[in-house]
């Protein structure tokens, strides 16, 4: 593994990899979002970096200066990290990529992740991402799963994807490891198109909470949902302000609703109160290891 740099070689319990970049899979910097707030949220050490020489063309991405202490120079390069993090009380240990999508070199690249999800013992893979669509901020975030074989959809209730066209690395990665025989899921948010120019909070809340459900892990996102509150208020604020903007929000939420009504899902589809329970049960434990 030329392109790595390895601080540590952590032993980890059935590790799940969740990978996120920023870039064209990122809208709303959802995705980036969610990973970081993982990584801070459990305490999450630096075991691995990706060496960006190879991956990236710097006149387009470039490295970024920054005063450090007010005094010194600093040169940040695009970087993409590799973090792990033991959840006590949960099935699952975890390994976090998270970077910039690169420019050049994909074929290795992927192939550099995989290598470092065989070196630390990986052994199921999810990937998050964000996407543009014509919705509106005044409801849940849409959320779209995608599995890599029939037995994981149905397991986790998700449709198969009928997707067609460009793709980037989070759908890249998700191919690849499916080829390499480990489970993969990918999760996407759908954020307002009309708001893209934000970082989006509550698309990042709601990429964590289909994580939870997914991996088997419970996350505290408390400060998450008071962001999430505190975006949508501003949101509700700029659009009150705009007719026009009001207006088409107007008419996303009828098309939204008239959507709905057709596809109201068969109450004997809904989640079981025995599958509710099993989910609770599983926070209680992990909570009580952590505490």
């Amino acid at each position: 593994m030329d392109h790595v740099e390895w601080r540590e070689r952590p032993q980890l319990r059935n590790p799940a990899l969740i990978c996120a970049f920023r870039g064209w899979n990122d809208a709303g910097e959802a995705a980036s979002a969610a990973l970081g707030f993982l990584i801070d949220s459990f305490d999450a050490r630096e075991v691995a970096r990706i060496d960006p020489e190879d991956f990236y063309d710097f006149t387009a991405v470039r490295p970024n200066v920054r005063m450090s202490e007010g005094r010194s120079r600093v040169l940040d390069w695009p970087a993409n990290t590799v973090h792990a993090a033991s959840i006590a009380g949960a099935e699952h240990d975890l390994v976090l990529l998270q970077g910039v999508e690169p420019s050049l070199k994909w074929h290795t690249f992927t192939r550099t992740v995989v290598d470092i999800a065989r070196e630390l013992g990986v052994r199921s893979v999810v990937t998050l991402g964000a996407l543009l669509a014509d919705v509106p901020h005044t409801r849940d975030i849409p959320m779209t799963g995608i599995c890599s074989d029939a037995d994981l959809v149905e397991r986790l209730g998700f449709q198969q994807s009928t997707y067609e066209g460009p793709t980037g690395m989070v759908g890249v990665l998700h191919h690849v490891f499916t080829e390499e025989g480990l489970p993969s899921v990918s999760l996407w948010a759908s954020v307002p198109h009309y708001v893209a120019a934000a970082p989006n909070p509550k698309a990042a809340l709601a990429l964590i909470r289909s994580f939870e459900g997914v991996a088997g892990v419970a996350v505290d996102a408390t400060d998450l949902e008071e962001s999430a509150e505190d975006y949508q208020r501003q949101v509700d604020a700029a659009v009150a302000t705009d007719p026009d903007v009001k207006s088409f929000v107007e008419r996303l939420e009828q098309t939204l609703d008239e959507v709905s009504d057709e596809l109201s899902p068969d109450p004997d589809q809904l989640p079981s109160a025995d599958s509710i329970a099993r989910d609770f049960q599983r926070f209680l434990r992990q909570k009580r290891a952590e505490d």
